[in-house]
């Protein structure tokens, strides 16, 4: 039996998402397929957590409901499919560039990010030497033909590399879509630690207000903006201090972090 609770909860997740399904044209049947390729890759990886041998198909089907024959199907669809990491190669490369050069003081002039030539002789910062020291893995010329696309860079006709972008934005929606699920999923995942280690909470915050005048907010949304921009830059610059990120170092096991600012805003009366 569902916890009414939890009923509750899943509902206010559920709804701005199939509200937006059904404005692109998705029926239940599609999302009801989805969700049964969702429950056999989560039953499988929650299998493995806790057992050494293969997860066998029935296993999967006992702690999904789906049948054993459905199981052995969407399994090999999955073995087949594109990874979420391959999805995201390059787009990586792109945001740590920028991650680098907002705070690497060698790319920096007075707090902001130098305008830099594409090549430069041994000494001298370059785009070039930026892609190295923000171990991107990839040629600096896909790098800035990646961030030119994306609107985040722009090149003169003497080769230099300006940044007018603090942040790897692509225009391309099914781009916008990855970046959607990996933000939204990992503050997800954030605020359901919390529900299941108190202990050891994670940071999962927000502030809300449901009386502000339209004039009061069009008066601090600005620096309100502007405050959460200076938060994720200051963050990242204290991570990127010691240029080490992305490196093997320091010897012990390797972890990824998201730290994510969002806004939002609706009449007073709309649901929330």
């Amino acid at each position: 039996m569902i916890d009414p609770a939890l009923k509750t909860t899943l509902v206010r997740l559920l709804r701005p998402l199939v509200g937006y399904l059904i404005r692109r044209g998705w029926d239940y049947v599609a999302l009801r397929d989805l969700l049964k390729v969702v429950y056999v890759a989560e039953a499988e990886r929650q299998l493995r957590e806790v057992s050494v041998g293969e997860p066998t198909d029935s296993h999967i089907s006992l702690l999904t409901g789906i049948h054993r024959k459905e199981v052995k199907r969407l399994r090999e669809e999955l073995e087949a499919g594109e990874s979420a990491e391959d999805q995201f190669a390059g787009r990586h490369a792109g945001a740590r560039v920028i991650a680098t050069w907002l705070s690497s003081v060698e790319y920096l002039e007075q707090g902001s990010p130098r305008i830099l030539p594409l090549r430069a002789p041994d000494g001298i910062a370059s785009f070039e030497t930026l892609v190295q020291a923000a171990r991107a893995d990839m040629r600096a010329k896909a790098v800035l033909d990646d961030l030119i696309r994306v609107g985040a860079v722009e090149k003169d006709s003497d080769d230099k590399v300006r940044l007018v972008r603090t942040a790897y934005v692509s225009p391309q929606p099914k781009e916008k879509m990855l970046f959607l699920a990996a933000n939204v999923g990992d503050h997800l995942r954030s605020a359901l630690h919390n529900l299941s280690s108190p202990d050891d909470p994670m940071l999962e915050r927000a502030l809300y207000h449901d009386t502000i005048s339209q004039e009061q907010l069009d008066d601090a949304r600005p620096e309100i903006l502007k405050l959460a921009e200076d938060l994720l830059k200051n963050a990242n610059q204290r991570l990127m201090g010691a240029n080490t990120i992305g490196t093997e170092t320091k010897p012990g096991p390797r972890k990824r972090m998201r730290l994510g600012v969002f806004y939002y805003e609706a009449d007073s009366d709309d649901e929330n």
